[in-house]
C-alpha cells in the first residue's frame, strides 16, 4: 500500500478512536449525571420529611428569643426597598435590626431610615464601619454589629435578600436546641434583569439547591449559605467569633465548617428565601459565576472538582456530535435527549417542589441552557486565581483561599 494511503488509513483510525473515547466519556458523563439526579431526588424527600418534621416542631414552640438581625448594605441596588422593609414585617415576638454601610453618604442608608420610620416598634441601627480592613468585607460588617447586637441568636443576611413574614420563626426556631449552633436556607433567585440575569437565578434555585441537598443528604450540613446564616452566639464565639472569617473569601462556607467541627450541629431549614439578581449584561453575570465557582473550588477542592461529572448537557451534547460522525444519529440523539430529560426533571423537581421558583416550570428550557453554561463555568474556574466581587478585584492565595486585593474594577452586585 502506497504510504500516502497508510497515512490516510492511520488519520482515519486516529479519528475514528479519538471519536469512540469521546462517545466513551460521554456515557460516563451520562451515567454520572443520572445518579446525581437519583441522589437529588433522595435529598428532596429527605428535605421535605425534614421541613414536616419542623412544622410540627415549631407549631409546638411557646417561646421565641429576641433575635438580632445583621445586614450589611452597598448602594442602591435592585429592589431595595422591598427587601429591607420585608424584614420590617416579621411575625416574631421581639427582634432588633442592624445595618452597616462602609460610608456614611452610602445610598442605602436613606431608604432605611425612610422604611424604619414606618415601623417604630422595630429597634433599628445603623453602624458607619468604614473602609473594611479585612480581606473579606462582609465578614468585617457582622464583627463590627454584633459587638453592639443586643441578643443571643445572631442572624446574618445579605441585602439582596427578600423574606416572608414567618422567616425569623422558621429560621430561628431549630436553635432553640443548645446543640444546634447554626441554621442556614435554600433560596430561589428573583430574576430582575433579562436573560442573563435569568441564568443565574435558575442556576440558584436548581444547581445551588441541587448540590446543597445531596450534600446534606449524603453528609449533613458542614457549611453555610450566605444569604441567610443564624447563629448561636456561644457557638460563635466558640470559634472565635467573625474575625476568623476575614482572611476567608468563602466566609460563609467557612463559619459553617468551623462551627459543625466545633461539635454543633449545622440544620438546612425548610424555609426558602428570595435572592434578587440583577445582572443585565453577560459580563456581569460572569463575573458573578465565576466568583461562586473559584469560592467553591477552593473551599471544597474535591467535591468541586467532581462536579465536572454532574453536568448532563455537556455529555449529551458531545455523545450526539461524537455518534452522529461515526454514522449513529440515533444513538447521538439519544443521548441527547437523555441529558434534555435529566436537566428538566432536575428543574421541575428541585426548583419547583423545593423552592417553588416558577421558572422552573414554566421555562423549564432556561435549566439545560443553565446547564451548559455552568459546565463552561466550571472548566474556566481553573484559570487564575483571581475574582471580582463588588469593586475589587482579588487574588486567591493557599488552600485557607486568602484574600489580597489587587485593584478596582466596575461595580458588581448579585
Amino acid at each position: 500500500m502506497p504510504s500516502g494511503q497508510v497515512r490516510s488509513v492511520e488519520g482515519a483510525l486516529s479519528i475514528h478512536l479519538i471519536l469512540y473515547v469521546a462517545l466513551a466519556v460521554a456515557a460516563i458523563g451520562t451515567l454520572s449525571s443520572a445518579v446525581f439526579l437519583v441522589l437529588v431526588l433522595l435529598g428532596t424527600f429527605r428535605f421535605h420529611a425534614d421541613a414536616r418534621k419542623a412544622r410540627r416542631a415549631l407549631a409546638q414552640s411557646e417561646r421565641f428569643p429576641p433575635v438580632s438581625v445583621l445586614k450589611p448594605m452597598h448602594g442602591l441596588e435592585a429592589n431595595l426597598k422591598e427587601n429591607v422593609e420585608s424584614f420590617f414585617r416579621q411575625d416574631y415576638p421581639s427582634y432588633e435590626i442592624l445595618f452597616a454601610a462602609d460610608e456614611p453618604d452610602d445610598a442605602a442608608i436613606g431608604v432605611i431610615q425612610e422604611i424604619s420610620a414606618r415601623y417604630p416598634s422595630i429597634r433599628c441601627q445603623i453602624l458607619v464601619t468604614g473602609k473594611p480592613p479585612w480581606p473579606n468585607p462582609p465578614a468585617y460588617c457582622f464583627h463590627r454589629m454584633s459587638q453592639v447586637a443586643a441578643h443571643e441568636i445572631l442572624v446574618t443576611s445579605d441585602s439582596d435578600v427578600e423574606v416572608s413574614p414567618n422567616y425569623l420563626r422558621e429560621v430561628v426556631a431549630p436553635l432553640l436546641n443548645s446543640k444546634i449552633g447554626m441554621v442556614t436556607c435554600v433560596y430561589r433567585g428573583k430574576n430582575l434583569g433579562g436573560f442573563w440575569s435569568g441564568e443565574t437565578a435558575i442556576g440558584m434555585s436548581v444547581e445551588m439547591t441541587a448540590g446543597v441537598l445531596v450534600a446534606n443528604l449524603l453528609e449533613g450540613m458542614k457549611f453555610g449559605l450566605g444569604p441567610t446564616i443564624a447563629v448561636r452566639r456561644d457557638a460563635l464565639e466558640k470559634i472565635g467569633g467573625y474575625a476568623v472569617l476575614g482572611d476567608y473569601f468563602a466566609n460563609d462556607f467557612m463559619i459553617g465548617n468551623l462551627i459543625e467541627k466545633a461539635g454543633y450541629r449545622v440544620v438546612l431549614s425548610n424555609h426558602v428565601i428570595d435572592h434578587v439578581v440583577n445582572q443585565p449584561t453577560f459580563r456581569r453575570m460572569w463575573d458573578n459565576q465565576l466568583r461562586w465557582a473559584k469560592s467553591t473550588r477552593y473551599s471544597r477542592p474535591k467535591g468541586h472538582f467532581g462536579e465536572g461529572l454532574i453536568f448532563a448537557m455537556p455529555y449529551g451534547i458531545l455523545g450526539f456530535v461524537a455518534a452522529a460522525f461515526l454514522g449513529h444519529v440515533g444513538i447521538g440523539l439519544a443521548f441527547l435527549g437523555i441529558a434534555l430529560l435529566n436537566r428538566m426533571l432536575e428543574a421541575w423537581i428541585v426548583g419547583w417542589t423545593v423552592v417553588l421558583d416558577p421558572a422552573a416550570r414554566r421555562a423549564f428550557w432556561l435549566y439545560p441552557v443553565r446547564d451548559l453554561l455552568g459546565f463552561v463555568v466550571w472548566c474556566a474556574s481553573y484559570s487564575a486565581a483571581k475574582a471580582v466581587w463588588r469593586d475589587s478585584r482579588y487574588e486567591l492565595k493557599g488552600d485557607r483561599i486568602v484574600l489580597r486585593k489587587t485593584g478596582s474594577s466596575e461595580h458588581q452586585t448579585s
